[in-house]
């Protein structure tokens, strides 16, 4: 039991690190923050945007989150709610990060 957990914490920990240098090289390339919104028209613009938001969605909750905080009583509800879907969100990305980095691993040796 005690493994798994340190496993999930492991996934969050790689997911959320991919996200982050997912969305820091974003806001280097195009000196404005990543967001959840349309990088272009057309369907190749839609699918990049897919992916990008799919990467960088915990990094982008988390600035959401802290952007947006206030002092009110619901603020404390909506913080934690913030911090459960970035902590979900990048447990699944560090699940496909690691799955993605050990298949080229395989595909090298």
């Amino acid at each position: 039991m005690l493994r798994d957990g340190f496993l999930l914490f492991y996934c969050a920990s790689v997911g959320f690190v991919a996200s982050g240098v997912a969305a820091s090289f974003f806001k280097m390339v195009t000196r404005e923050p990543a967001r959840f919104a349309m990088l272009g028209k057309g369907w190749l613009a839609t699918a990049v945007t897919f992916l990008f938001c799919a990467v960088t969605g915990p990094a982008i909750v988390m600035d959401m989150m802290i952007r947006n905080r206030n002092t009110d009583n619901g603020a404390l509800g909506m913080v934690a709610a913030g911090l459960c879907v970035a902590v979900f969100w990048s447990i699944c990305s560090g699940i496909l990060v690691l799955d993605l980095v050990l298949q080229l691993k395989e595909s090298l040796a």
